[in-house]
């Protein structure tokens, strides 16, 4: 199903830093909580990322990642996701992250 340009321009994808991680051992699926910050427009949001096969938490911390920040917040267990990290789907779960190739301003848009 195509998408209208006008209902792409809705999906906010921005840039945020990681500032922290932490192990998610309630989730059905091996994942990470992560804290990660958009600016001071948007602010700091939690998620959680099934991201475990491809990164430690040391090589997360202070990297910066693409996520959606207008989507409803989801309840993951006891834990309220606020916003959903984008990464390359590959194979049995191995996800790789996307991110810009340079440091950039925490909350750009993606366009």
């Amino acid at each position: 199903m195509d998408l209208t340009w006008t209902e792409f321009e809705k999906v906010e994808m921005r840039v945020g830093t990681i500032l922290e991680v932490n192990d998610f051992p309630e989730a059905r699926k091996p994942a990470y909580q992560l804290t990660i910050d958009f600016g001071s427009d948007i602010g700091i949001r939690k998620t959680s990322a099934q991201i475990t096969k491809r990164y430690q938490k040391a090589d997360l911390l202070h990297r910066q990642i693409v996520a959606v920040v207008n989507f409803p917040n989801k309840q993951i267990g006891k834990f309220m996701s606020e916003c959903l990290v984008l990464g390359a789907m590959g194979e049995v779960g191995d996800v790789i992250l996307l991110a810009p190739d340079f440091r950039i301003e925490n909350g750009l848009r993606i366009g």
